[in-house]
C-alpha cells in the first residue's frame, strides 16, 4: 500500500522541510489541492488560509527532494486550459526525473468560481469537459501530433515537446465521488480517489460527508469495476485511493471510543460508523493498523493519502509514520 501528505496552507520554506522530513521516513507522494480559497463544510470560508499556486509548490517539493512522487490531489480542469495543463506536468515530470503523479477533477469550490468570475457551468458540463480535457492530455503526451473537435476544446496538428518522462504518461489520478464522475474515472484513470460528490452542490455538504460509509465506498468501487469491464477496460488496471480527513491516535480503546462519539456528531455519523468511514481513522496505532488492512483487503484500496492538518509539524508526521503506517 501506498501513502501519502495532501499539505496545503503551510509556508514554502516549512513545506520543504515537511516534504524533506515525509521522505526520509518513507512516505510515497505528496500532493497538493488547486483551490483560489480554503472552505471548509457548507461554504465556511477561511479567509486568511494560505492558498499558493499549485503547480510552483509541486515544483518547490520536487526541488527540496529526490525520489518522493509529488503531484496534485487534483487540479481543477477548469482553472488552465488542458494543453497549458498537460505542458506544465510535463514540465514537473521532467524536473522530478520521473516522478509526477498526475490528478484531475471537475472542480467544485462554487464561492471561488463566483469570486473571481471564471465561468462554473452545470455539473454535466464539467464532467464533459473533464472527460475531453483527459482525452487529449493524454494524446498530447503520447502522440508527436494532436488533432481533437470537441464541444469545449479544440486541437489541430497540436505539438507537445518534450513528452513525459514515465512511458507510457504518467499515472493519473482522478477524484470525486458521483457517478458521472467515477464513470469518467474508470476510463481514464490509473487510480480513483473516492471523496464525498461535491461537484454537483459545489460546496462540500455535511448531508452527503455522512452518506459516505463503509458500505458506500466499497459500493463505489464495485460501480468502477463495473464501469471499467462495461467499456472494454481490465477493471485490475485500476487502483483505489482513499483520502483521509480527520486521524486521530488515540491512547486507549476507550479514549478512541469517546472521541469517534465527539466527532461523530459533526460527520452526522454514529460512532460506529465514523470509526469504519473511509473519512477518518480514529484508534490506537494497533487499532489504526488494522483498520487500514482490512481497507486493504475488503475495499482493495492501495493508495491512503492523509490531509496535512494531522500532521501539523515534524513530530506529529514521525508519529503517524513510525507508530502505523510502518506496521500495515
Amino acid at each position: 500500500m501506498e501513502f501519502g501528505i495532501q499539505f496545503s496552507n503551510m509556508e514554502p520554506a516549512k513545506l520543504r522541510d515537511m516534504a524533506q522530513a515525509a521522505e526520509a521516513l518513507g512516505f510515497d507522494a505528496i500532493v497538493f489541492p488547486d483551490h483560489l480559497v480554503a472552505e471548509g463544510p457548507e461554504r465556511q470560508v477561511e479567509a486568511h488560509a494560505l492558498m499558493y499556486d499549485a503547480m510552483v509548490m509541486a515544483a518547490a517539493v520536487i526541488d527540496a527532494t529526490k525520489k518522493i512522487r509529488v503531484g496534485h490531489l487534483v487540479l481543477c480542469n477548469l482553472f488552465r486550459h488542458p494543453a497549458i495543463t498537460a505542458q506544465s506536468l510535463v514540465t514537473l515530470d521532467h524536473l522530478s526525473g520521473g516522478r509526477l503523479l498526475a490528478g484531475l477533477g471537475t472542480g467544485w469550490t462554487e464561492t471561488e468560481f463566483q469570486m473571481s468570475g471564471i465561468p462554473f457551468p452545470p455539473i454535466t458540463e464539467r464532467l464533459a469537459m473533464l472527460e475531453e480535457s483527459l482525452h487529449c492530455i493524454e494524446s498530447l503526451w503520447t502522440n508527436e501530433r494532436t488533432t481533437f473537435e470537441g464541444k469545449y476544446y479544440r486541437f489541430r496538428d497540436a505539438i507537445l515537446w518534450p513528452k513525459p518522462l514515465q512511458k507510457p504518461r504518467p499515472p493519473m489520478i482522478v477524484g470525486g465521488g458521483g457517478k458521472g464522475l467515477l464513470r469518467i474515472a474508470a476510463r481514464h484513470a490509473d487510480y480513483v480517489n473516492i471523496i464525498p460528490d461535491s461537484g454537483k452542490p459545489g460546496k462540500i455538504s455535511m448531508d452527503n460527508v455522512s452518506k459516505m460509509t463503509d458500505a458506500a465506498f466499497e459500493e463505489r468501487t464495485d460501480f468502477v469495476r463495473a464501469e471499467a469491464k462495461r467499456v472494454g477496460r481490465d477493471p485490475s488496471k485500476i487502483k483505489f485511493s482513499n483520502f483521509i480527513f480527520a486521524s486521530v491516535i488515540a491512547d486507549s480503546s476507550a479514549a478512541a471510543r469517546q472521541i469517534a462519539e465527539g466527532m461523530a456528531p459533526m460527520f452526522k455519523m454514529t460512532a460506529d460508523t465514523l470509526l469504519a468511514s473511509p473519512l477518518g481513522l480514529i484508534g490506537t496505532p494497533e487499532q489504526c493498523v488494522e483498520e487500514l488492512k482490512r481497507r486493504s483487503k475488503v475495499w482493495e484500496v492501495s493508495q491512503v493519502f492523509f490531509a496535512g492538518q494531522v500532521v501539523p509539524d515534524e513530530k506529529q508526521l514521525r508519529r503517524l509514520y513510525e507508530e502505523i503506517i510502518a506496521h500495515v
